[in-house]
C-alpha cells in the first residue's frame, strides 16, 4: 500500500510539474499584482461585470485606462501604459 502511496504522489508531482513547464513554455500571461495605485485610476471606464456564485459569492468588476479601451475597441496590441 506505501508502494502505491508514493506512485501515486510521484505521478501527481510530476504531472504538477509539466503542466507548470508547458504553462510557462506557451507564453501564457501570468497574474501581475500591484502594489501601487496608478495616478488616474479614478478616471478609469467600466469595462465588465463578473458574478461568481456558490462557495465564492464574489463580484467583480473590469475596469481599464484609456489607451487599453482604445486599444482593445480598435483590435489592437494593448499598448505601453494600458491597464486594464
Amino acid at each position: 500500500m506505501k508502494r502505491m502511496a508514493s506512485l501515486f504522489v510521484a505521478v501527481v508531482a510530476v504531472t504538477g510539474v509539466a503542466a507548470q513547464m508547458a504553462a510557462s513554455l506557451s507564453g501564457q500571461a501570468r497574474q501581475v499584482i500591484v502594489t501601487t495605485i496608478p495616478q488616474g485610476y479614478r478616471d478609469w471606464k467600466f469595462v465588465s461585470a463578473a458574478h461568481e456564485a456558490g462557495a465564492l459569492n464574489d463580484i467583480r468588476v473590469v475596469i481599464g485606462n484609456d489607451k487599453a479601451l482604445k486599444a482593445y475597441r480598435e483590435g489592437k496590441p494593448f499598448p505601453e501604459g494600458a491597464i486594464v
